[in-house]
């Protein structure tokens, strides 16, 4: 009993059951209702024949494998179910069934990409996608060639399910390629659709050819390159189509597609108009845009790299076409023949036209034939039918040879790469070729399709069935055979057995009298009883059937060997021969080499059928037939495919309509039976597709393997197998052991791949872990090994801290204890010194006691007489004595109140008080000096003193160096050392009195005083004396104070007669000359002792000496003057007093410098060395120290003969040295000369060489070297000097020598009269031109012109300009000084001096010649020239006659221009070209210019060539300093130093040259320019050189003398300002600064452009400035001459404005906003290039109207004509005039009180929540895509490249920049190329701005790179935890 809800089979009308469900009413009646919705009674007695339904196929499964009824009912209703669901796609196995929808599904997209990428087939829903992914997947993993079967009917979509494989197989590679090559792959396709696909009743895309697309593949699956093989393109649809088909797709996507111009060209209309495009009756075809697929179509031949010319000569040829099947035939009669003749048209002409052949030529070929017969060539005319049909055959071999060659074409580009090395690479192929065919008609086509679908089904029946059957029976795999459908004896009917069909065919092609009524009665005969062909039913019926595998097709056999033939008359060929037409002439290239045009006369070709008898015996040429080809091709084909892995792709018609939800069960099922699907189910099901080899499996499932079950060490491969097997798989007969290979189930292949990743995933979570734990591990021990270093260092740190404060602390407690310690020691030494003095005045008081006790005892016994006279004598006596003693007593009083003065006035300058010890020191040791008593130790203790409390106050060398190594705490005597050892000499003692005076100011007045003290009554001679000494000694030292000064004269003037006059006349010279430095000299003691002056010797550099008194005070300037006066000197400036000691000499200049203080030194350093004093062996000599750069020597010729010495004897020392050995050759022959004269001989020389030459230099270089070297010098020296002296004049006339033993008093008297006429001439001629035409203020001049100067009263001398008139032209104005040469005459020039004067503008000069001078340069490329130069030849010239020698000296000055290069490097490279050589001498005006040249002329003559070749550049810099060299014209010397700066600032000379030329600038220390160019040269050397010569503004500062170059640059608030700018600086370095000086937020997105009156363009941030801004229009042109002239007048400006608008915020930088936001926004805003509301414009206008007016009411009823100001152009129609005021004036009411400055703020916040805030418009042409508006707007913004519809403001798209792979432009097109995950879209425009759509694009790519390299990560070895690498590029 059926329960209500159950399934069951029915049976149904097309012979198979149907499902239907049961199915109960209210009154319990049961239904049955069907599929198809249609109800019945279900009868008890119906119920027991009725098949319940399998739960499986109620539902449907995506696999039929899993159905579980195994019949064809079931899997038709499986197809049905899923169709109805949507599910297109079912599997059966491995085996993908397609069924085609009719609609489109969003299935596609890159989603879906993603989601399959990596999945195993099965595990998500059947997908076309997973078929693609398995290929894939398959070809990496096995490393096999893969191939897609795709079959089916006509229109069961297998061309599309091709190119969804394709895009997919292209997106995944094009992730992981950099490469162009997935993009061509894919733009290949509309290619060949358009020309090989047309609408037929079955398929409006329907493949008219076969199709193999083999895509090649890397090692890492990257696409390298494809290949397209076509089959049997059907050539016939070119002509003839049925009833509702249409020709091929490319000739209405020609028509529909092309612009009017081109179809003007062409000669075409409308596709109505032809008759090959009308026979079908079907013009258009749903669903397609012809119109837009050309567009594509165009663009994609450009990615294929088809020319523009390629593709207009392709239009030719399909428009030929066109016209020709528009010509028609006019039938005649002509002998009793049929004839035919063309009828006249436009087309028969067009058609001539574009073939590019003659009309008459055309016209013979399509209305005569040529035949070939044993001896001749006869011409037959045709009837007007069959030229019709011969003009079809030329259209359709047209067709068909254009075909091939665009293919041929494609794979040139796709598969170039993989050509030469196609082993190295994988492949997938797919192939898409025609389906199954059976029409109401079916002709010679139909039966070549069926056969390559037969073809096809038996590969499919072979890798299904056969092959899979006998693999079993092979590995001895029990397996019950399945009976299968086999096609193969309809392939032998076809092409197998003897005489088959198509040999049948191929052989009755042949005859020549052969028909297609003989070829069926042949085929009826032959085959008439074989099932599969079925005959005709009568004689007169010309068709035959086939039962093929998809059913009985029947075959009209009318035009069969025709179209077998395939063969081009002769006289179409020799037509085409005739042609001009490159492209027809390509395509027919092996038809002319082959055909009979070129085969001789006598030869027969035969055609002969392979398989036929005639064929084994037959040797003559045989040409190839239409299904000859075809069978080859398909034999490669099916080659091809036998060597791939397969898979199956089975597409499905559902219905025949073509209609959508439409399933036809009877179509359907026939379908699924001829397929054999069912067969192919029940094998897949029931067998084991999938094998693998033992070692093959082991080896990629081993991690499946458990060592414990099975170890390979010591098992079988196959025991390991079989063990993974039973671990993994479960059941019984899911897979199978073999001999050599395991069998397995489908399904479990993909169960064991998703285990095996299983495993590895965990054994490398595994990996990774103990990775990480290495690593963390490994960083832990660094961190805690950094850790113990921190703390280590800490507490060392700490420990240290501590340690030194436990230092300090005892160090504090030691000055503690010894400051107590000293204290005490001092508080014991002053108790003892108390007792010392204590003791010393009792032993004196005592001492003279006792004396006058003695002489009262004497007194007691003397005489009574005695004693009265002696009493009164005593008594007169002692009245004396008393009165003597008062007056001494008064003296004294009076002497010490002054001393007291003294004393007090020392206090009161001094801060310490003087020690007591002190003045007993220098008390005791002027005593023991008077007094000459000797030293006791007893006495010593009085002087001990602390040595360290008096160092630190002493001079240096002021007092007796004492030992350092005594410690603190012991007593020394002041002198104490060694010298406490014995007595102290008087020089000792003298030392330590004025030491102590030298070193204490404050003492010098107490010494005084002491001195004096000893001397007064001082009764002792010898003491007297030495006091006295010791007196002028101090006096010759040191002066006393202002104070003390008179008291101590007086006491002079009452001295001893013989010490008086000369200690006066000592103390006036001290006080005159100051105080010495240093301790007095021994020999200073003893011209004291004697009283007389010190008699010295002082050298000169002549050897002569010069004896000399000198007293202490002498200074060296006094020296320096006495020697002058004895010897006659005058000029004595710079010389200076010398003082040697042993091998040191130094300088006592010549100032008040004492000379015995350096006396004194040389002698304390000869104590210091343990000698005495008086054996110093010092000197004193005079020497030049200073040189004054006007030194003149001719003015002293003492001076000079001192200097001359001087020198000759500092180089014969090594004081001076040269690093050139020149320099000491020309010294040493100049020395001879003023030695011995012009005469020379080898003992002269070698004499020179000894006085001249260091000893080193010497022994480096022989003595006879040096002579040699000399000698020849020697001779130069001579040929270039006439003797005696002379004055040479130059002159206009001449050079004149006049020679007189005056010469110097006549250059003197000719030099001043020219210099006083010069200064007084008002006449000057111009040096070179002068001309600024933009101020009338200058003069205009040319060089040469006289010029009358106006010198008032008011004239300077120093005035840089001078008024002036030009005499030629009469003009006025101010002229530049330096530019005018003064003519010395006082009266106007004659017309002969004038003309004189023109030519050559010579500067007159003197120059004299005396023997004590020369003029040369200091520095010469001599050196270098030696070396590199060429070698030295004779040049002629116009002075070449008129020099004494010959001799070419290429280094120097030359007035003739040099005939050859100097370098050889140069004059060996014959490519480079010497034109640019005179240029130099003529910029430096040292050669006549026959034609005024501007400056800027000359030096891109001068340095355009060096730019562009590098060996050139050091050949510049020899030329121009070669012509400063010894250049006696200062005017040219300026100029060579200028074209030294412009040469620094464009490229640096070589290694080689480099130091020479900077020997060479830095020898010129006075030229302005000398150390400029040292700088612009090391800089230059540091940089990329320049490209181009030295720009207009370079050339004109350094013409102006300045080395600042500043350049004006404008903004776009119409303002501009002056920026310095040097030679080297770059363009990003100019933005910069402008920035910095401009005080922007930042430089960034900031750019300099160049305007020109043609356009704007962008200037590289790399390149040098100067550089890029010249003109783009600077392009070398050719003169007359031949010579490049470079244009450089054009008028250009500097811009500086906002290139790239990021971070662009309004009210941010105020600057910004005003002086570039604004001004660059509003004209955007005011263009209506912006998409704003009327709010938006209202408030708009009411600011830009504050900007315009500001405040100023007044102005409202200017708004009317102001609009354009303030609305968008586009919007002034929107609104009256007035009503647009109304607005505007109430928006400005809103915005009161605001600035302009805020109101244009306000204006850019406004703009700037827009989204085109900040984009470049440009409107462009485009094509390339019908479905935008042409013209179209880009806008570039921050975004990206935005598409604009003009007339809407809307936005089309937006392509990012990161979206955009390509980009470039040419003259006036742009092409870019958007990425998309399919295939790349090319978006081609034409627009003048090209160039700067690129340029802008790149400048913001570079932006995002920068920013990303910049905010880049750095890279981890290994990431946290564990992440699934994908393995593909999703």
């Amino acid at each position: 009993m059926l329960r209500k809800g159950e399934w069951v089979w029915v049976d149904s009308d097309i012979g198979l059951p149907i499902g239907a469900r049961v199915k109960e009413t209210p009154s319990g009646r049961r239904l049955l209702v069907d599929d198809e919705g249609n109800e019945q009674t279900l009868f008890l007695e119906q119920e027991a024949s009725l098949k319940i339904m399998h739960p499986t196929s109620v539902e449907g499964v995506d696999d039929m494998i899993k159905l579980g009824d195994m019949t064809e009912a079931a899997l038709l209703r499986n197809l049905l179910l899923r169709y109805k669901q949507g599910s297109i796609y079912t599997y059966t196995g491995s085996v993908l069934v397609a069924m085609n929808p009719y609609q489109e599904y969003p299935i596609y997209s890159g989603e879906q990409m993603k989601l399959y990428r990596g999945r195993k087939l099965g595990q998500l829903p059947p997908h076309i996608f997973a078929i693609a992914e398995s290929c894939y997947f398959n070809m990496t993993r096995q490393l096999k060639n893969q191939c897609c079967i795709i079959s089916g009917e006509s229109g069961a979509g297998k061309t599309e399910s091709t190119k969804l494989i394709l895009q997919y197989l292209a997106a995944i590679s094009g992730e992981l390629s950099q490469q162009q090559v997935e993009t061509q792959i894919l733009e290949s396709n509309p290619i060949l659709e358009a020309f090989g696909n047309a609408k037929t009743v079955r398929n409006d895309n329907s493949s008219r050819f076969g199709k193999y697309l083999e895509i090649f593949f890397n090692k890492d699956g990257v696409i390298e390159g494809a290949r397209v093989e076509q089959y049997l393109l059907e050539k016939s649809r070119v002509c003839h189509q049925s009833l509702e088909e249409r020709n091929y797709h490319i000739f209405y996507c020609m028509l529909a597609g092309i612009s009017q111009e081109e179809k003007r060209v062409l000669g075409i209309g409308v596709a109505e108009e032809y008759n090959f495009l009308i026979k079908g009756n079907c013009i258009e075809c749903e669903g397609r845009d012809d119109a837009k697929d050309f567009s594509r179509i165009r663009s994609a031949m450009k990615t294929l790299t088809f020319s523009e010319i390629q593709f207009q000569e392709i239009l030719k040829l399909l428009a030929a076409i066109l016209h020709l099947g528009n010509v028609s035939f006019e039938a005649s009669t002509q002998n009793n023949l049929e004839t035919s003749d063309v009828c006249k048209s436009e087309h028969f002409t067009f058609a001539a036209s574009l073939l590019q052949v003659n009309n008459s030529s055309l016209a013979t070929s399509l209305t005569h034939r040529t035949f070939m017969t044993n001896k001749e060539r006869v011409t037959k005319p045709l009837n007007s039918d069959q030229a019709a049909d011969c003009r079809d055959a030329f259209v359709k071999a047209i067709y068909n040879k254009l075909f091939i060659w665009i293919v041929g074409t494609i794979n040139n580009v796709i598969y170039k790469k993989v050509a030469n090395n196609r082993k190295s690479f994988l492949s997938i192929g797919l192939l898409d070729i025609f389906g199954f065919e059976n029409f109401y008609t079916n002709s010679f086509e139909q039966l070549c399709i069926n056969f390559a679908n037969e073809k096809l089904q038996q590969f499919f029946v072979s890798h299904i069935f056969k092959l899979e059957q006998e693999e079993y029976l092979k590995e001895d795999i029990v397996w019950n055979n399945i009976k299968f459908s086999d096609n193969q004896n309809i392939l032998d009917l076809l092409a197998g057995i003897p005489c088959n069909l198509l040999s049948l065919i191929d052989e009755e092609s042949h005859f020549p009298k052969g028909s297609d009524v003989t070829m069926l009665t042949k085929m009826n005969q032959q085959h008439h009883e074989n099932q599969i062909y079925i005959a005709s039913k009568s004689e007169h019926d010309t068709d035959f059937g086939i039962n093929h595998f998809a059913g009985v097709v029947y075959y009209n056999t009318n035009g069969f060997l025709e179209k077998n033939r395939d063969a081009v008359s002769y006289d179409v060929l020799k037509m085409i021969d005739t042609s001009t037409n490159k492209l027809l002439h390509q395509i027919f290239e092996s038809n002319l080499s082959t055909n009979g045009l070129n085969v001789p006369k006598n030869t027969r070709i035969v055609m002969t059928p392979r398989s036929s008898l005639r064929a084994k015996t037959d040797k003559r040429k045989q040409l190839p037939t239409l299904s000859g080809q075809f069978r080859m091709s398909l034999d490669s084909l099916m080659k091809a495919l036998s060597a791939c892995q397969p898979f199956f792709i089975r597409c499905f018609k559902p219905n025949s309509e073509k209609q959508s939800e439409v399933f036809d069960r009877e179509l359907c099922m026939r379908q699924l039976r001829y397929s054999g699907m069912i067969d192919t189910i029940r094998i897949r099901k029931l067998g084991y597709p999938v094998r693998h080899t033992f070692k093959d499996f082991l080896k990629r499932y081993r991690v499946l393997l458990k060592t414990s079950n099975c170890d390979p060490k010591t098992k079988r491969a196959a025991d390991c197998c079989e063990a993974i097997c039973k671990a993994v798989i479960k059941g019984q007969d899911e897979w199978k052991i073999g001999r050599a290979q395991i069998f397995l189930r489908e399904a479990h292949d993909t169960d064991l791949e998703r285990l095996r990743e299983e495993e590895l995933s965990r054994v490398a979570v595994v990996i990774q872990r103990v990775m990480l734990g290495h690593k963390d591990r490994r960083s832990f021990l660094q961190k805690r090994r950094a850790a113990v270093v921190l703390q280590r260092n800490w507490r060392a740190y700490k420990e240290n801290k501590d340690q030194r404060k436990i230092q300090q602390c005892f160090e504090r407690l030691v000055s503690k204890v010894r400051g107590r310690k000293l204290q005490l020691q001092f508080q014991r030494q002053r108790a003892a010194s108390l007792t010392i003095q204590t003791q010393v005045r009792g032993y004196l008081a005592r001492k003279d006691w006792k004396k006058k006790r003695s002489a009262v005892k004497r007194q007691a016994y003397t005489s009574g007489v005695l004693a009265v006279a002696a009493a009164e004598t005593m008594t007169t006596d002692a009245f004396l004595d008393q009165m003597e003693t008062d007056e001494e007593d008064e003296i004294a009083l009076e002497l010490q109140r002054r001393l007291e003065e003294v004393a007090a006035q020392q206090h009161a300058k001094e801060p310490e008080p003087l020690n007591d010890l002190d003045s007993a020191s220098d008390l005791y040791e002027i005593t023991s000096f008077v007094e000459g008593v000797e030293e006791e130790t007893s006495f010593k203790k009085i002087l001990r003193k602390n040595k360290k409390k008096l160092s630190g106050i002493r001079r240096v060398s002021a007092i007796t160096e004492e030992p350092e190594n005594l410690t603190e705490d012991e007593d020394i005597l002041v002198g104490e050392g060694p010298t406490l050892d014995r007595p102290l000499t008087t020089l000792e003692k003298l030392h330590v009195i004025i030491g102590h005076a030298l070193s204490r100011r404050g003492i010098r007045d107490e010494i005084y005083c002491q001195i004096c003290k000893q001397l007064v009554n001082n009764k002792n001679r010898r003491s007297s004396l030495q006091g006295w000494t010791l007196l002028s000694i101090c006096l010759g030292i040191f002066p006393p104070t202002d104070f003390f000064m008179k008291y101590l004269e007086n006491f002079l003037r009452k001295g001893q007669g013989g010490y008086r006059e000369y200690c006066i006349k000592r103390f006036h010279r001290i006080m005159a000359n100051g105080e010495r430095k240093e301790l007095p000299c021994w020999i200073e003691l003893q011209a004291a002792i004697k009283r007389e002056p010190i008699d010295v010797t002082v050298s000169l550099t002549n050897d002569r000496t010069i004896s000399l008194p000198l007293d202490s005070a002498s200074t060296s300037a006094e020296v320096c003057q006495a020697v002058a006066d004895k010897i006659g000197l005058k000029d004595t400036y710079g010389f200076s007093l010398y003082i040697s000691l042993f091998d040191k000499m130094w300088s006592l200049s010549s100032c008040r410098k004492h000379v015995l203080d350096a006396v004194s030194q040389c002698e304390q350093e000869m104590r210091r060395q343990g000698n005495e004093e008086k054996d110093t062996p010092w000197r004193l000599s005079i020497r030049k120290e200073l040189f004054t750069p006007w030194h003149n020597c001719s003015k002293d010729p003492v001076s000079t003969d001192l200097i001359y010495k001087q020198v000759i004897k500092g180089v014969k020392s090594g004081e001076y040295t040269s690093d050139k050995e020149d320099d000491y050759v020309q010294l040493a022959a100049m020395h001879h000369y003023i030695q011995y004269g012009r005469g020379h001989n080898k003992e002269n020389v070698r004499e020179v060489v000894q006085e001249c030459i260091t000893t080193t230099l010497i022994e480096n270089k022989s003595m006879t070297n040096w002579i040699q070297l000399i000698t020849e010098e020697l001779k130069e020296f001579h040929e270039g000097h006439v003797s005696g002296h002379y004055v040479r004049l130059t002159t206009i006339r001449g050079d004149f020598d006049l020679k007189c033993m005056e010469a110097v008093d006549m250059a003197d008297l000719i030099d001043s009269n020219l210099n006083g006429l010069m200064r007084r001439s008002k006449y000057a001629v111009a040096q070179h031109d002068f001309s600024k035409p933009e101020d009338p203020m200058y003069l205009i001049c040319k060089r040469g012109d006289l010029l009358v100067t106006e010198k008032d009263d008011e004239y300077s001398l120093d005035a840089r300009w001078i008024r002036a008139t030009n005499w030629r032209s009469g003009g006025s104005g101010a002229v530049d000084k330096s530019t005018l040469q003064f003519l010395p005459t006082l009266s106007m020039p004659t017309e002969e001096m004038l003309e004189l004067l023109r030519p050559r503008q010579k500067k007159t000069a003197l120059s004299s010649n005396l023997p004590a001078e020369e003029t040369m340069a200091p520095v010469s490329l001599k050196e270098f020239a030696l070396e590199y130069f060429r070698p030295p030849g004779k040049e002629g010239g116009r002075q070449g006659a008129t020099r004494g020698v010959n001799r070419e000296k290429l280094w120097a000055y030359s007035r003739e221009p040099l005939k050859q290069p100097l370098l050889k490097t140069v004059v060996n490279n014959s490519d480079l070209s010497i034109q640019w050589l005179p240029p130099i001498l003529k910029y430096m005006g040292d050669y006549p210019i026959k034609h005024a040249r501007s400056p800027i002329e000359l030096t891109n003559q001068i340095f355009g060539p060096p730019t562009k070749h590098h060996d050139l550049q050091d050949e510049i810099y020899c030329q121009i300093m070669r012509q400063m060299t010894s250049n006696g014209n200062r005017l040219s010397l300026e100029r060579g130093w200028q074209l030294i700066w412009l040469c620094t600032g464009l490229f640096p000379p070589s290694p080689n040259l480099r130091n020479h030329a900077q020997r060479f600038m830095e020898s010129r220390p006075r030229e302005t320019l000398s150390a400029e160019c040292l700088q612009r040269m090391q800089e230059i050397c540091c940089r990329e050189p320049r490209k181009f010569p030295p720009y207009q503004a370079e050339v004109d500062a350094i013409q102006q003398n300045s080395t600042q170059i500043f350049y004006k640059v404008h903004f776009p608030n119409d303002t501009d300002d002056l920026f310095e700018v040097t030679s080297t600086t770059t363009v990003k370095d100019l933005r910069c600064s402008i920035a910095s000086q401009l005080s922007l937020t930042s430089p960034e997105g900031y750019g300099l452009y160049v305007k020109t009156l043609q356009k704007m363009m962008s200037l590289d941030e790399q390149q040098y400035f100067f550089d890029n801004v010249r003109q783009p229009a600077e392009v070398p042109k050719k003169t007359k001459k031949g010579k490049e002239v470079i244009q450089t007048n054009m008028p250009s400006l500097v811009m500086f404005k906002r290139k790239l608008w990021f971070n662009v915020t309004p009210g941010k930088d105020h600057v910004a906003d005003l002086t570039f936001h604004f001004p660059q926004e509003m004209p955007k805003y005011l263009r209506g290039l912006h998409n704003c509301t009327r709010e938006d414009m209202f408030h708009l206008g009411g600011l830009l109207f504050r900007v315009a007016v500001d405040s100023d009411r007044s102005q409202f009823v200017m708004i009317p004509r102001m609009l354009n100001n303030l609305v968008p152009a586009d919007q002034l129609q929107s609104m009256s005039p007035e009503e647009w005021k109304k607005h505007i004036i109430s928006s400005y009411n809103k915005q009161s009180g605001i600035t302009v400055q805020e109101a244009k703020i306000a204006f850019l916040r406004t703009i700037s929540s827009w989204p085109t805030f900040g984009c470049a418009f440009y409107e462009v042409k485009q094509t390339c895509d019908s479905s935008y508006p042409n013209p179209v707007l880009i806008a570039i913004s921050k975004k990206g490249v935005n598409l604009i519809d003009p007339q809407t403001k809307e936005l089309l798209v937006l392509h990012e920049f990161n979206r955009i792979t390509d980009y470039l432009s040419e003259g006036n097109f742009f092409q870019m190329t958007i990425r998309t995950l399919v295939r790349g879209i090319i978006f081609v425009c034409e627009t003048t701005q090209a160039h700067a759509i690129e340029d802008l694009i790149r400048s913001y790519v570079r932006m995002y790179e920068g920013h990303k390299q910049a905010f880049r990560p750095n890279n981890r070895m290994f990431s946290r935890g564990f992440t699934r690498i994908p393995t593909g590029p999703f």
